[in-house]
């Protein structure tokens, strides 16, 4: 488990303290629940409640004892279950996971450690959308230039991005808030699923208590579908991470430095190099949601079990979850500190939407001379050739290139527009007068 990188609470919950106390919790409801269909006696249940509150009470002591024990029987379920009967010290420990498989116990503790951790998931990604959204207002009017394939587009504005990247993560709470219900499910109906042993009755009133909802059909275990839908939805909210750690990435070029993370006083960025400001937080983060995939890619490969069950997945969940939990809580937390101290240069975002010469009003133009009654392929022709001639004189070395005053010395060009009227239409303005409105669409104001 990455402890280092994670944060206490997430931590917590994969402890083997916090899996135990579960366990004690499921076996205690399970008996309880036996007391009320009249299968354990309502004073055998009250020594255990007293050898399980002893449990509670030392759970330190308990994991070392279920561990010491597990060294001998080699069976984690059956280590438990002895150090807890040792500790009611009565024969009414008899009942103690009386009816039930090592899986009811595992699998439904499995589920409520996964739905505490997406509640600290959900919360983690609120976080950074309030980081988002004020990064968002506060650049709404800043103009930069769009690019595809890296080059340069149209203008768009710097919080028109952000509000881009804040509205991705409102999909991302939509899909950790699914991933906690579709893995909210318990199981406590024995060796097969067939509840021979245990009425369904019991295994209603213990998920219930736990918040969690009986599986309708279960065989030894849940099933993995379930679980390979959680650890595939925290992937791509990696992967959401990641888009955005490489478009600042880019943003922090030398040659662009349109946005920078921050870096600290007595930071170093390079052994070699004093001069370096890198970007390793985004490249890190970048890194990391590569383990989340490879993690999910897993979490599939545990679909498919022989028969009833087997437990060729076992071992893969027990460093998976903890790790792709942690993880992500970590990257979270990193991003939403990222973007709070992310530096923005609306000089340089102004400055770069110079290089293309006013050229991203191509498509501005091209649209005008359609509307003027060219075919399409005309007027095409007209704008490319213009633009080619601009980047003509550009790299001829001039300093007076420039799409517009080409726009208007080509007499094919400007016999369409009256005095004023290019001019007009190639205009920052033109590109963003539905910026607000795009801001509303996605919560924003």
């Amino acid at each position: 488990m990455i402890q280092r990188y994670s944060r206490p609470a997430m931590r917590a919950i994969w402890t083997d303290e916090n899996k135990l106390r579960i366990w004690l919790q499921i076996e205690l409801l399970a008996s309880e629940a036996l007391v009320k269909e009249g299968i354990v006696p309502a004073g055998d249940f009250a020594k255990m409640k007293t050898g399980v509150a002893a449990c509670f009470a030392d759970m330190e002591a308990l994991v070392a004892r279920a561990k010491e024990l597990e060294r001998t029987l080699n069976h984690d379920v059956i280590g438990f279950t002895t150090a807890v009967a040792e500790k009611i010290q009565d024969r009414a420990s008899r009942w103690l996971h009386f009816g039930l498989t090592s899986s009811d116990i595992g699998d439904t503790a499995f589920a409520v450690q996964m739905t505490q951790s997406a509640d600290i998931l959900i919360t983690d990604v609120q976080e950074v959308r309030e980081a988002i959204q004020l990064r968002a207002r506060e650049h709404a009017s800043t103009v930069c230039i769009g690019r595809s394939h890296g080059i340069h587009a149209e203008p768009t504005t710097f919080g028109l991005k952000l509000a881009l990247m804040y509205d991705e993560f409102g999909r991302a709470q939509e899909r950790l808030e699914r991933a906690r219900k579709v893995v909210a499910v318990g199981k406590l109906s024995g060796a097969v699923g067939t509840s021979a042993h245990l009425p369904p009755r019991v295994e209603s009133f213990v998920c219930r208590r736990l918040k969690l909802r009986p599986a309708p059909l279960a065989t030894q275990v849940v099933q993995r579908d379930l679980h390979a839908e959680f650890m595939s939805i925290l992937a791509l909210v990696g992967a959401s991470i990641e888009r955005w750690a490489v478009e600042f990435r880019h943003l922090q070029r030398t040659e662009v430095l349109e946005a920078e993370e921050s870096f600290s006083p007595g930071q170093k960025g390079s052994s070699a190099m004093p001069h370096k400001r890198n970007p390793i937080t985004w490249e890190r983060l970048t890194g990391l949601s590569r383990v989340l995939r490879g993690n999910s890619l897993a979490a599939l490969e545990n679909v498919a079990l022989w028969h009833e069950r087997d437990i060729s997945h076992s071992s893969v969940e027990r460093v998976i979850f903890p790790d792709s939990c942690t993880l992500l809580d970590y990257m979270l937390g990193l991003l939403s500190r990222l973007m709070q101290g992310l530096k923005v240069y609306p000089e340089n975002m102004k400055k770069n939407l110079g290089l293309s010469l006013g050229m991203w009003n191509s498509q501005t133009v091209l649209l005008a001379l359609i509307r003027k009654g060219l075919t399409r392929e005309d007027a095409y022709e007209l704008v490319q050739r213009n633009a080619m001639a601009t980047w003509a004189t550009k790299h001829a070395g001039r300093d007076d290139a420039d799409f517009l005053t080409q726009l208007k010395s080509d007499p094919a060009v400007a016999r369409f527009f009256a005095k004023g009227e290019l001019e007009k239409l190639c205009s920052v303005d033109f590109h963003l007068k539905h910026v607000k409105r795009r801001f509303r669409q996605v919560g924003l104001k």
